[in-house]
């Protein structure tokens, strides 16, 4: 299991929470609900607005530590991410927090994962969606970020 032990090889990013840490209603980055969770969320959820994920979407973060409300902004350190196939489509889950992640933090956040595949794998199912659902492990943050395409945000007030 790779991990990060200084704060000067872990990329500072600024993550959009989506669902915060307790909740049971799991949304996207536009705001919509994606599904209501019979178990609340352990921890606060939520993306990365510079960068798009393998998945077409914003790239996933995880923010561990107390709950923060729906649409705080934080900078936070990625300690590192998790590989996931939702539906046969790859994509990372960034891991965040202010203090490095001890071996005991990543086996339980591993654990969360595989078990959320196999949830994930009932509710496309149910929703008639096709596509093999896993966990990948425990990777590096850098090479998440390396696989993400930055995002580029016009100025609405730009000429």
């Amino acid at each position: 299991m790779h991990s990060i032990n200084t704060l000067e090889q872990a990329p500072l990013v600024n993550v959009i929470i989506e669902t915060p840490r307790g909740s049971f209603l799991k949304r996207g980055s536009t705001g919509k609900l994606d599904f209501i969770s019979p178990l609340p969320c352990p921890f606060n959820y939520g993306s990365i607005p510079a960068y798009i994920g393998t998945d077409g979407d914003f790239l996933d973060a995880v923010v561990l530590g107390p709950r923060l409300p729906l649409g705080a902004s934080i900078s936070v350190y990625a300690w590192g991410t998790v590989g996931m196939i939702d539906g046969g489509i790859y994509e990372d889950k960034l891991i965040c927090a202010q203090k490095p992640i001890s071996v005991r933090q990543q086996r339980l956040i591993l654990l969360f994962f595989m078990i959320y595949a196999k949830a994930k794998y009932l509710l496309n199912l149910i929703k008639g969606r096709k596509g093999h659902n896993s966990c990948e492990g425990w990777h590096d943050a850098a090479s998440a970020l390396a696989r993400a395409i930055p995002c580029i945000h016009q100025d609405k007030n730009a000429v």
